[in-house]
């Protein structure tokens, strides 16, 4: 007799939901075990056990929630399904991924446990940690293996081996794929989630290998590797990448910061040879384009504003530029530091994002593009009423479902940033911190400005201020209406 049964009558299958959220937390469970090599390695005995501990109880409540509706593992997983594992799955994946920090008394505090979890799952990079160099070894490989997991979303590595445990997974990744598009590398789901792991794993692999060459300690290079491809921003060095001095080493980060933000299926055609494809995609030459013009201009105002000559300002702007547009969240320079005009434009930046189907965060730089092609074209439309005037993306017109969804989304970002900033600014934080906090966290960004900076941590904040920004992290990673629409009378209601 199952203890969970499931009503194929109602809105929900409640027993597939929570035998997928079992299994991502036995996935979870098996992942926590990688720390236990670091802790055993750096002679962290009390930290190695506390990581087993973590781990069994982990793998022992996601088994649990397996075996208790096993039966019904072949049912069809609905769309409402997808969207309550996907928000469901990131909660408890975040909730017990705080539990190594908890147990080991690295962040003792549940709210910053929680925080530092959430903005780690989620490629945030936002901290609590002020003395981050204090921290055990397999703490801070746990830390960075958080942001690697949430980097392609651990949804997707599910769906990689969903039709092993006989459960089909469209639905799942329809709710988890970043972008107002699917542009599929291979029809069948499955074979894309394999792919784009492949490709993922590959990049680290590759950047772990390149930065140990260039001096870095194998446990500095695959934590860098592992937040670098998840453009997470997560650092073993309270001062981020400046710690190394090695403009070697900023410039094979900013170019896997580069690939991380770019659509992974433009890599997976570059690695094919399949070149055009990669020169014809819009939103690639954009991406691009925005990259190299921001970066020459910031550099030229740099150069002339500052003491520094044209090399070293090209250096500090580049690699700043990159890591804010990709929302990786490295730093090797205090940005708050160059002045009113150059601290504004970051902040702008927190708003973009690179790449759909990148593990970046923002709002997508495909986006972008369309509202800017749709507001030129209604100038046209305004002195032509009668014409059809379509928008073009890829020399494809873009219908007018995914234009009102484009606006949709636009509004509800803008909403939701406003909102939360008038939600700190209550709780007594001032406006620029509020500001800054809110579009980092919806943006997955990690620092922003004023006391959020790249040379502060969030742990001067509320508490309470640091729950509504981890919300926001969960909201703008699951791209805003994975989230909002579990708030909505329609979601409830059977149609």
């Amino acid at each position: 007799m199952r203890s969970f049964s499931s009503n194929k009558k109602g809105l929900f299958n409640s027993s597939v939901i929570i035998y997928v959220i079992g299994t991502l937390l036995l996935l979870n469970g098996f992942l926590m075990l990688c720390c236990v090599p670091f802790a055993i390695y750096y002679d962290e005995e009390n930290f190695y056990k506390t990581f087993l501990f973590c781990s069994i109880f982990t793998i022992f409540f996601g088994f649990l929630l397996r075996f208790l509706t096993k039966e019904d593992k072949n049912a069809e997983i609905k769309k409402r399904d997808g969207y309550l594992i996907v928000v469901g799955g990131w909660l408890c994946m975040s909730l017990f991924g705080s539990l190594p920090y908890l147990f080991t008394g690295s962040i003792p505090s549940f709210t910053n446990a929680f925080f530092e979890t959430m903005s780690g799952f989620t490629t945030t990079g936002s901290t609590i940690l002020d003395n981050i160099e204090s921290l055990p070894m397999s703490i801070l490989f746990w830390r960075s293996m958080t942001q690697w997991i949430g980097g392609m979303g651990i949804i997707v590595l599910t769906i990689a081996i969903l039709p092993l445990l006989g459960i089909g997974g469209m639905e799942l990744f329809v709710a988890e794929a970043p972008g107002p598009t699917k542009d599929k590398i291979h029809p069948r789901i499955k074979e894309t989630a394999k792919r784009l792991w492949l490709i993922y794993f590959s990049l680290t692999a590759l950047e772990t290998i390149i930065l140990m060459c260039l001096g870095l300690s194998f446990f500095d290079a695959i934590n860098h590797a592992l937040t670098t491809t998840s453009t997470g921003g997560f650092s073993t060095k309270q001062a981020s990448i400046a710690a190394f001095q090695n403009p070697f080493v900023e410039a094979v980060i900013v170019v896997f910061m580069f690939l991380a933000g770019t659509n992974f299926t433009m890599i997976y055609f570059g690695l094919k040879f399949r070149f055009k494809k990669i020169i014809n995609n819009d939103e690639f030459k954009w991406y691009l384009s925005a990259i190299l013009l921001v970066v020459f201009l910031l550099t030229a105002y740099r150069t002339i504003t500052s003491s520094l000559d044209f090399s070293q300002a090209f250096r500090e702007i580049s690699f700043q530029v990159v890591s804010i547009i990709t929302t990786t969240g490295y730093a090797t320079a205090d940005y708050t530091l160059w002045g009113s005009f150059l601290t504004f434009i970051f902040f702008l930046f927190l708003f973009s994002g690179a790449s759909a189907g990148s593990t970046s965060g923002g709002i997508k730089i495909v986006r972008i593009v369309l509202l800017i092609k749709n507001g030129f074209l209604e100038f046209k439309r305004r002195l032509h009423p009668k014409a059809v005037i379509p928008v073009m993306i890829n020399k494809k017109v873009v219908s007018s479902t995914i234009t009102y969804n484009l606006l949709a989304f636009i509004f509800l970002y803008l909403f939701v940033f406003t909102i939360g900033s008038l939600f700190l600014s209550l709780l007594g934080v001032d406006m620029l911190t509020s500001i800054s906090a809110v579009a980092s966290a919806v943006g997955n960004v990690g620092p922003g400005i004023a006391d959020v900076g790249p040379s502060h941590s969030f742990a001067h904040l509320p508490n309470t201020a640091k729950w509504i920004l981890s919300f926001l992290m969960l909201m703008g990673r699951l791209e805003l209406f994975t989230v909002c629409v579990l708030f909505t009378p329609y979601f409830w209601k059977r149609n």
